[in-house]
């Protein structure tokens, strides 16, 4: 709950202030088409590492290979390329640390212990 207020009111307030900033800064129209630059770098290579991962996860249930890698890999290249879609720098930046595979790999352990915690603390509720 502490994080809805962080995710729904900071995170855009700190948005629109950057991106205020960068108008006054280089200005409106430059920092318009970085918007749009990331926006189409993010489709890009969300749909590049996005079908990558679909491939290795199908080679790893053919060989019988633990898929939870490649799965926590398609969580990070989904959530990076919305982020990545989302007007602004900070998500931006967020979008391209999920995405990019040589930054994944600093992340995922995070990630991995974030729902590990989620499990263990009864956060998180699996219904069959």
């Amino acid at each position: 709950m502490r994080y809805l207020l962080f995710i729904f009111i900071v995170a855009p307030a700190l948005e629109i202030s950057l991106l205020m900033l960068s108008g006054k800064t280089i200005g409106v129209w430059p920092t318009f088409l970085l918007i749009l630059t990331t926006g189409f770098l993010g489709a890009y290579f969300a749909k590049k590492q996005g079908m990558q991962a679909v491939i290795k996860l199908r080679e790893d249930i053919q060989n019988g290979r633990f898929i939870g890698d490649t799965v926590i890999d398609g969580v990070c290249i989904l959530v990076g390329g919305l982020l990545l879609l989302a007007p602004g720098f900070i998500t931006d930046i967020l979008g391209f640390l999920l995405l990019l595979p040589f930054t994944r790999k600093w992340v995922k352990p995070l990630l991995l212990k974030l729902f590990r915690r989620s499990f263990q603390n009864g956060n998180v509720i699996i219904m069959k």
